[in-house]
């Protein structure tokens, strides 16, 4: 049985995802199920996936994939400038 849910996300957010998802040609809902698909029922959080990163849209400065740990730290870094 599916249900509906709602996300609060910012309006610039919500616009690149849509763009995402029409560039691969599936609906916003499929890309978020399959993402939520992914997470673990329980224990540790496994690491992202280069997927994830992608999704994430976080580049490294090193041309490398950025570590879980620097996509952590940017993120709170994010936030702390958002809400100040």
């Amino acid at each position: 049985m599916q249900t509906k849910l709602t996300l609060r996300l910012d309006e610039e957010l919500i616009k690149r995802a849509k763009a995402w998802a029409k560039m691969r040609h599936i609906p916003l809902s499929q890309a978020v199920a399959e993402f939520f698909a992914q997470l673990p029922e329980k224990g540790p959080p496994p690491r992202l996936s280069g997927w994830t990163r992608r999704l994430a849209g976080v580049a490294s400065s090193n041309g490398k994939a950025p570590t879980d740990e620097e996509i952590h730290r940017n993120y709170l870094d994010h936030l702390e400038a958002k809400h100040r």
